[in-house]
């Protein structure tokens, strides 16, 4: 958004006002109609809103993707699994540390999805905490405490110098973090600003904001944060 949000008001004379927040706290956002548009990446609870009628457009932009990381001394032995689910089956088995967010954000919305997938309720085991808190934040307890934790890429990659953490499972199609761009119903409240949503939405599609999150993160990390989507399916993703 840094990088987006000044050339998206350099270009149309709208002043953006962001609100940082999980997925899940944006949509509620634009349940209440607290919101002009929405930037989320939790997808089934997106094709939820968008059939409750609190949407009137979704659009695919980009994606990254998710990735397990934890202790450098791997105590639960998953270094280099191909499977999140059985990296996950072995982090319970071991009873090592786990960090959840715990905040129905789009991060916590796949780890709860994992752990279903793999016929484990972690909730109110030992092992297993919850922050409460933004990425951010979690990455740094996580470190703190020597405990796994699931993580975007991109996030990882900007706090790495600070953490004691280290990469230990990535790649499975079951990872991929998918992002859209939705406009919140108009008819939820005066308020809202329908045309400046969709010259919004309209932008983060367009040419110009696709080649920022193609390039953003190689020049200061050697390697783009994000992939853009337009003109692509979520199945040609490779689906989650």
């Amino acid at each position: 958004m840094d990088a987006l949000i000044p050339v998206f008001q350099q270009k149309t004379g709208y002043v953006i006002k962001p609100i940082y927040v999980g997925s899940g706290a944006a949509m509620t956002m634009g349940e209440r109609g607290e919101a002009d548009v929405l930037l989320v990446h939790a997808p089934d609870s997106e094709v939820a809103f968008m059939k409750a009628g609190h949407g009137t457009d979704r659009k695919l932009v980009m994606h990254n993707d998710f990735i397990i990381i934890g202790p450098a001394s791997d105590p639960a032995g998953i270094k280099g699994m191909p499977s999140a689910i059985e990296a996950l089956k072995k982090i319970a088995m071991a009873k090592a540390l786990f960090l959840s967010r715990g905040d129905n954000s789009g991060t916590d919305q796949l780890e709860k999805k994992l752990w279903k997938t793999a016929a484990i309720e972690p909730k109110g085991q030992t092992w297993y905490q919850e922050s409460g808190q933004g990425m951010g934040a979690t990455l740094t307890i996580a470190s703190e405490k020597a405990a796994y934790t699931i993580t975007d890429r991109a996030t990882f990659l900007a706090r790495q110098k600070t953490l004691s953490l280290v990469l230990l499972a990535e790649k499975d199609p079951v990872l991929l973090n998918i992002y859209h761009v939705i406009l919140v119903l108009p008819a939820k409240t005066a308020r809202i600003n329908a045309a400046g949503a969709k010259t919004f939405s309209d932008f983060m599609i367009s040419s110009d904001a696709q080649e920022i999150i193609r390039t953003f993160g190689i020049d200061k990390y050697g390697q783009p944060f994000f992939f853009p989507d337009v003109g692509k399916t979520e199945a040609e993703l490779g689906g989650i």
